[in-house]
């Protein structure tokens, strides 16, 4: 089985098991752990995975991670667990704290739904406040779970995913600016458009006239898109099939 079959096999469980999973520990589990061993890491070895690793913050010693990702005897990977019923933003803090006082270069925070993987791209040896990479395993894409096989223990290579976790960043943060703006346009993104097809004067009401506008085109751009890619699947198995016969 290869990962990305074994990643969907982990999401198809995920949300049977849920009910179940009262605490923590539970979530931990039932839901990371398996996510670990999926990643190719032996989550019973504790030179590849150290539960309740210990990372001392100045005065304040025996702060532990509940798990540290192990390379050649060093952390390379951090990992915050939460209940799965908890948001994960009040939680960043804590990860904060103990990115800088390891070697880690990258920090995930994880619900067992969530994941969210950190790096230092804005300011070296502090953790960013905003993730690189992340995504909802019960509803991961292609794109992300080739995304995430970077992290598996055969591909895992610092300078690589560092050297590409920058673009991907940006990458999601405008995806998700995209697809606020596609459902509710704001008054910039409205102008702009506006102002290359209309060329009077730009009032509120033109405005108003012109955000429905912009957002069907929008999904009409989107949903020909769609179109195009599915007739072109068609044809090409239509094409295989007749290649076969």
């Amino acid at each position: 089985m290869d990962f990305k079959d074994q990643i969907l096999q982990l999401a198809a469980r995920v949300e049977k098991l849920l009910p179940q999973l009262k605490t923590e520990e539970a979530t931990k589990n039932a839901l990371i752990m398996p996510f670990i061993q999926v990643l190719g890491y032996d989550v019973f070895n504790p030179f590849e995975v150290n539960p309740e690793f210990i990372a001392d913050i100045g005065i304040k010693k025996g702060e532990k991670v509940d798990y540290a990702i192990m390379k050649e005897g060093e952390p390379a990977i951090l990992i915050e667990c939460k209940h799965h019923l908890e948001k994960l933003d009040p939680h960043n803090s804590q990860l904060f704290r103990y990115f800088h006082t390891t070697k880690a270069k990258f920090g995930l925070l994880t619900n067992g739904l969530n994941y969210r993987f950190y790096t230092d791209l804005e300011e070296r040896n502090k953790m960013d406040s905003t993730p690189f990479f992340e995504f909802n395993i019960t509803e991961i894409k292609e794109a992300e779970t080739a995304e995430l096989k970077k992290f598996h223990k055969s591909y895992f290579d610092v300078e690589s995913i560092t050297n590409t976790a920058s673009e991907l960043k940006y990458l999601n943060e405008l995806k998700n600016l995209l697809h606020k703006e596609l459902i509710t346009p704001s008054e910039t993104f409205v102008s702009f458009f506006t102002k290359q097809v209309y060329t009077g004067v730009m009032t509120a009401r033109i405005k108003e006239q012109f955000g429905p506008i912009i957002k069907r085109a929008f999904n009409v751009l989107i949903s020909d898109a769609i179109n195009e890619r599915l007739q072109s699947a068609l044809k090409q198995e239509k094409q295989l099939e007749a290649a076969e016969a």
